[in-house]
């Protein structure tokens, strides 16, 4: 038994689990399904409110449990509609950003506390946009990858290491429903009830693995970045934009995008309730003379008034009237390297240094029992492969993976594999 599950078997056994996974019979009594200690907290809208939570969490000790639940696929953007968090010595708390749309004050007062996230990256966009932004934090769906535990998702995580089922159903929910039902907050207050023992058996199995100070390394990494740049040309990523090829097809797309985003950020909605990708495609492939033709499409059936109609056909006619010099070029010059697709005819010399490197990051990756891509990023293997230095040895590749963003560790673990590998296609 590792020393994770003991800590795990020690937990069940203070809160009446039982033994982990891979030692409970197969007739054993059902996982217990985990329950609110405290029960369910009401739910913080007011500044008196939100004054007393941040006392009490100020006053706590240890580290303190973060999460964040948004209305993606519901409403536009990806704001925060509910924040839950534990403390030792302040308990669990729900708030809605909604009646509290600033935290500042919550994030200043846990400035010095090590906060603890499952897929931080997923949730702290939408944290600092109502200002709480961590110094310090444990990521326990990234410390999963790195201890190499095969699914790890909060719920997997919870029921393999700890011995307990959370609640599910909830996740894709519409949170910025008010009020939110008691089922669903139960839910939320869930996700933070054992972060901190998550956290604890994760931190003693990564040790006892030697990749502790990997793990911190991530996290720091994951703290310290800058919030990610407006993407260019988001109309771009329309889904099912590879079967358009001409560049007035790409003028539909752009305004129809353009248009749609308009109307769903004003409207605050999912911009796939407003018109689904699919029948954005449709009316770029075929390029329709009117609204009868466009009503003809899938997409735009009986239930598309005639007033929307019109809308997504003045999109149409504006890209049809465009100029040939204001029309989209076929493709978005990429920042970095082709797609490796396309490496076999531009430069079959750079297509064997990527397939070398490759299979030595899977060898090493399987050898460390890690995801690859926790092991070093698959864009950084490219960049690496596409321009390697003119020289190739330790010190040349170990400069060029960090000077792409590697941390110190992936650089050292992944350096020698790639040197031999590099060498071996010059």
């Amino acid at each position: 038994m590792t020393d994770a599950q003991e800590t795990a078997a020690d937990l069940r056994t203070t809160t009446g689990g039982g033994p982990p996974d891979d030692e409970a019979p197969s007739d054993g009594p059902p996982i217990p399904l985990l329950e609110p200690r405290e029960g369910i907290p009401p739910v913080v809208a007011d500044a008196a409110s939100l004054a007393r939570v941040v006392a009490a969490f100020a006053a706590g000790t240890g580290p303190v449990a973060v999460d964040a639940e948004r209305a993606s696929g519901y409403r536009y953007g990806q704001r925060a509609y509910l924040v839950q968090l534990r403390r030792e010595g302040a308990g669990s708390a729900l708030i809605d950003p909604v009646g509290c749309p600033d935290l500042s004050s919550l994030g200043e007062a846990l400035a010095d506390a090590e906060w603890i996230l499952h897929a931080a990256s997923q949730d702290l966009p939408c944290l600092r946009d109502i200002g709480m932004r961590p110094t310090s934090l444990f990521d326990t769906e990234l410390a999963g990858r790195l201890a190499g535990f095969p699914r790890v998702g909060l719920g997997a995580m919870v029921e393999s290491v700890l011995g307990y089922a959370l609640e599910k159903g909830h996740s894709a929910v519409d949170w910025s429903t008010r009020p939110l039902p008691e089922p669903w907050l139960r839910y939320a207050a869930l996700d933070v009830e054992l972060l901190v023992d998550l956290r604890d058996a994760l931190e003693k199995e990564l040790d006892r693995q030697g990749k502790l100070d990997w793990a911190h390394q991530e996290f720091d990494a994951i703290a310290a970045a800058p919030p990610a740049p407006p993407r260019k040309d988001p109309w771009r990523r329309t889904s099912g934009m590879h079967k358009v090829r001409r560049r007035r097809q790409m003028a539909v797309v752009r305004e129809l995008w353009e248009s749609r985003d308009r109307v769903a950020q004003r409207r605050d909605v999912s911009p796939g309730k407003v018109l689904g990708d699919a029948a954005i495609v449709e009316a770029a492939l075929a390029l329709p003379a009117n609204v009868h033709a466009l009503s003809a499409l899938p997409g735009y059936g009986q239930r598309m008034g005639r007033r929307q109609l019109e809308q997504w056909m003045a999109a149409v006619d504006r890209a049809k009237a465009l100029p040939e010099s204001e029309l989209p070029q076929p493709g978005a010059t990429p920042a970095g390297p082709p797609p490796p697709r396309s490496w076999a005819d531009k430069d079959p010399a750079a297509a064997a240094r990527l397939s070398a490197a490759r299979t030595a990051v899977s060898t090493l990756a399987e050898g460390l029992n890690l995801p690859q891509e926790n092991l070093i990023a698959p864009d950084t293997v490219r960049r690496l492969c596409w321009e390697p230095p003119q020289r190739i040895d330790a010190d040349t590749v170990a400069a060029a993976l960090a000077g792409h963003g590697a941390r110190p560790w992936q650089v050292e673990q992944v350096t020698p594999a790639l040197v031999t590998a590099l060498a071996a296609t010059a």
